[in-house]
């Protein structure tokens, strides 16, 4: 029976086979498991930071030809220091073992400029790349990749800036500040830049064809303070993502505001700056579409004020803990994007428990939604949520994780209002019990996915997912 299949249809049968379920196929027989490695384009190791690691990936990987992505993670270890040589050997591994890599993720510590040009000469087709770099940051090796799209840099602490600037002198890199190039880049993401560091004015210059802009963590920008270098990278930007980034915020909304009409997309989360928000939303003049805050003291009904004035075509709206807004700011924002609002979270908004009849008001406004999620509103009673579906007949999915408040005339509502609902997520919703679930399951017919407990999954309702190929995820 085992050679009755050539090896082209057995890899490929491998290739389509469930995670949970393909790697038992490589317990059959010699065959099978050198064409299930054969067949993996993908592999997610997490290592340990021991003498027998680098041999031990050296093996691995040599079994693996045809790797396309690769994701190594070594987690950070409080008792060493962080020096670049561990983390070097391992790249240089990934170098030798697969040059057919399209996306790395290599989150094994910090990497010098050596191992990096390594990387770029033996995988010339990578188009992600998300790496450790040490301080002082020199990025002109970017330079070396022709084909990156996405680059992700966590920074962390370096060796010297000695060291680094004799690094990119034996490679052949100027850091001439004032230099710049033209990359392919269309999405970065920065993590843990410092208020002194410096480096990427280079980069900003560079990146005019970014489409997606991510900070993290990040007290600068990497330009000395400075972000005249940074407004240079921000006309065609659609995507702007600020997590716990507040000494920055204020500069990077200003930059937005001047020079970035192309924003469609806002997030941020975990400090704010309630005037540079207020004047983002104010003079910005880009056709902002998706706006996504969690801001527990920094939004107000000010900004919502503003975004209802200043962005009618929002198409989607989530607020994450903003205890300072009030019904007030909700409802003019919802009289003002009725016709064309598709998504709404309102996750741990006190404001959905403090004033009764606002879910039903908005309910009436935003008849068009397809998305719903006001998770971690625990007081949420079963008559608000009704008042609300009664007017939203077209949600296709709808998320109430720990509305501890909600019971099982809740899903009667959801059942009733919600004919095109497809995925719901009812998990650490203490009060609804397996009867209601089991009836919910058995009446939705275009239900695809629920989120709850396996307790509450009763072997009725099982039997009936398995049949309507319903998936239910713990």
């Amino acid at each position: 029976m085992d050679k009755l299949l050539c090896d082209e249809l057995v890899q490929e049968i491998f290739q389509r086979l469930p995670p949970s379920t393909s790697s038992s196929v490589s317990l059959v027989s010699k065959r099978w498991l050198y064409l299930y490695r054969t067949s993996k384009t993908s592999l997610s190791l997490r290592l340990t930071p021991h003498d027998y690691t680098i041999p031990s990936l050296s093996s691995l990987l040599s079994h693996y030809p045809f790797l396309s992505s690769l994701s190594l993670l070594l987690p950070p270890d409080p008792t060493t220091t962080k020096s670049t040589t561990f983390a070097d050997h391992l790249l240089l591994l990934v170098s030798s073992f697969c040059p057919q890599l399209h996306s790395l993720r290599f989150l094994a510590g910090p990497v010098s400029l050596s191992s990096l040009t390594s990387l770029s000469t033996a995988c010339t087709q990578l188009t992600y790349l998300c790496i450790n770099l040490s301080r002082p940051l020199f990025l002109m090796w970017i330079l070396n990749f022709p084909s990156l799209k996405e680059l992700s840099i966590l920074v962390c602490c370096g060796e010297g800036l000695e060291q680094a600037v004799d690094v990119n002198t034996e490679y052949g890199f100027c850091a001439d500040d004032d230099s710049d190039a033209e990359l392919g880049l269309e999405s970065l993401c920065l993590s843990g830049i410092g208020a002194d560091d410096w480096g990427l004015g280079w980069l900003w210059r560079s990146c005019r064809k970014l489409k997606k802009l991510q900070f993290r963590s990040c007290e600068g920008i990497g330009d000395g303070g400075s972000f005249s270098s940074f407004a240079r990278c921000l006309q065609g930007v659609q995507e702007v993502e600020l997590r716990t980034c507040r000494t920055i915020i204020d500069g990077v909304l200003v930059k937005l505001a001047e020079n970035c009409d192309s924003l469609t997309s806002l997030l941020v989360y975990d400090g704010g700056s309630r005037e540079g928000l207020l004047r983002f939303f104010s003079q910005s003049h880009c056709n902002l579409q998706k706006l996504d805050l969690r801001l527990p003291l920094d939004l107000k009904n000010d900004h919502l004020l503003a975004v209802a004035m200043n962005f009618r075509s929002l198409s989607s709206l989530k607020l994450q803990s903003c205890c300072l807004v009030s019904g007030e700011g909700l409802r003019a924002l919802g009289a003002a994007v009725s016709s064309g609002l598709e998504e709404l979270a309102l996750v741990n908004c006190d404001v959905v428990e403090r004033e009764p009849g606002l879910l039903s008001t908005l309910g009436q406004n935003f008849r068009q939604l397809r998305k719903l999620d006001l998770s971690y509103n625990e007081m949420l009673m079963d008559k608000e949520l009704a008042s609300m579906l009664v007017s939203c007949n077209y949600l296709v999915d709808l998320r109430l994780r720990g509305c501890k408040g909600l019971t099982n005339a809740a899903m009667v509502s959801v059942f009733k209002s919600c004919k095109y609902l497809e995925n719901v997520d009812i998990i650490r919703c203490c009060g609804i019990q397996a009867e209601a679930i089991e009836f919910f399951v058995m009446n939705s017919p275009q239900l695809r996915q629920v989120q709850v407990e396996q307790s509450k999954i009763s072997d009725a309702a099982k039997t009936w997912a398995s049949r309507k190929f319903i998936e239910a995820v713990a």
